[in-house]
């Protein structure tokens, strides 16, 4: 890479490098500059237009605004090299030896801050971890215009360790540590755009199946991206073998319910038993299925309360699934009125009751049956059907109510109170 940055000036020579910024030849240099910068934007916004049907604002090319992603920068410093390269051949170069890095720097910040958004979201941590990536790139970038990076390298690498039959020196370390994260953002760069694309447009059990895919995908591109890190630090990756098997042995014994989880999850989303946004019943809690993670599955009442799921609990214990084969809900409600009314009018009173609540179902339609002859008068059961559970059912089993009560009351039909016959001796 260093073969194609403008070589860096001497530190004797750094008075005359920046006397030659007041060079008239100086002004031609921003000139161009300015003219990469206005084609660079130019070319992002009619990328961006173009891709509009498909980008969205975690992209990591075009971000929230136009100079927001990856893709301005990395056009600019490709401008601006082509522009360097050709300027070098008439001019004596000063603008363009500082605007490169500067470029350089700005894409390597961009790639890390987009990529860690993207895949971690607003985690606190994220943004100790930008801030970081931020300063290294700045500091590389002020130690490379000034010269003084060969010099620092050359340092560190007189500080050195032996480590078995190899020798190890402080430059090797950081070499290692920025090829090993360039590595990760990579595989994390990949990955979330494989999440994004499979779960474009997806709902339901293709939501499911598609999120498996994604944690899938993932998992195998962080692992084989560390493996390409730790190999890149120098580290021997035949040592891990004894790692590896001591790590099988520990998740069959110590991490056994753990690794139980993270199976269940996969079984859970490749089966489609249940899906995101099917409504269940575990373990006494009922509510809608909002998100399956790898460990754990998220199940919300119509209340507002989150319950935390162990993915096991969803395979091994007994769910009421309300939305596996038909989102279809069956109700009910009872009425109990005097032994004198007409059944036929408290039927059709109570169906009516039924259908005046948008919600409930036409086809099946609503029945009332005169379901037992109680001790205080005749028992009704009122059975309607709703497809809209997520709504709730206590709302709409008090609407239907308050509906057959008044239609009663307007028709004269008693309901009872509790009788009972007292026989005194």
């Amino acid at each position: 890479m260093s073969s194609r940055l403008p070589a860096p000036k001497p530190i004797d020579d750094l008075s005359a490098w920046l006397d030659s910024f007041a060079h008239p030849s100086a002004l031609a240099e921003l000139a161009v500059l300015a003219a990469c910068v206005v084609l660079a934007w130019w070319l992002v916004r009619a990328l961006r237009g173009a891709n509009a049907p498909v980008s969205d604002s975690r992209s990591v090319w075009f971000g929230d605004r136009l100079i927001d992603g990856v893709l301005f920068p990395l056009l600019l410093l490709s401008l601006g090299y082509l522009a360097r390269t050709v300027l070098d051949r008439y001019l004596d170069l000063a603008v363009f030896t500082v605007a490169i890095p500067v470029l350089l720097s700005l894409v390597a910040i961009r790639v890390g801050v987009k990529v860690l958004q993207v895949a971690f979201g607003a985690a606190r941590w994220v943004k100790l971890l930008e801030q970081s990536i931020s300063w290294m790139a700045w500091l590389a970038m002020v130690l490379w215009v000034t010269g003084l990076l060969p010099l620092l390298l050359g340092e560190m690498d007189q500080i050195a360790w032996k480590v078995g039959n190899s020798r190890l020196s402080l430059r090797n370390v950081l070499e290692g540590g920025l090829t090993a994260g360039l590595v990760l953002l990579l595989a994390l760069w990949v990955s979330s755009a494989i999440e994004s694309r499979l779960l474009r447009n997806a709902t339901g059990g293709e939501l499911s199946l598609r999120k498996a895919v994604s944690n899938a995908v993932r998992a195998i591109l962080m692992f084989v991206g560390l493996l390409l890190a730790l190999s890149a630090v120098g580290i021997d990756l035949t040592a891990l073998s004894v790692l590896g098997g001591a790590l099988g042995v520990g998740v069959g014994l110590g991490l056994q319910k753990l690794a139980a989880n993270y199976v269940s999850g996969f079984v859970i989303l490749a089966e489609r038993s249940m899906r995101i946004g099917d409504n269940v019943k575990v373990d006494g809690f009922e509510g809608q299925i909002t998100a399956i993670n790898a460990r754990y599955s998220i199940v919300r009442s119509p209340a507002g309360r989150e319950s935390i799921v162990p993915n096991e609990m969803l395979i091994t214990s007994r769910v009421e699934n309300l939305s596996l084969a038909d989102p279809s809900v069956y109700q009910s409600t009872a009425v109990t009125v005097a032994y004198d009314a007409d059944v036929a009018v408290v039927q059709s009173l109570l169906v009516q009751a039924a259908l005046s609540q948008p919600r409930v179902l036409r086809d099946p339609a609503p029945s009332a049956q005169l379901s037992a002859f109680g001790a205080d008068g005749l028992e009704f059961t009122l059975v309607y059907w709703i497809n809209d559970i997520e709504n709730g059912q206590g709302n709409l089993r008090s609407e239907v109510n308050i509906a057959v009560l008044l239609a009663l009351r307007s028709h004269g039909i008693e309901i009872p109170y509790p009788q009972r016959v007292v026989h005194s001796r």
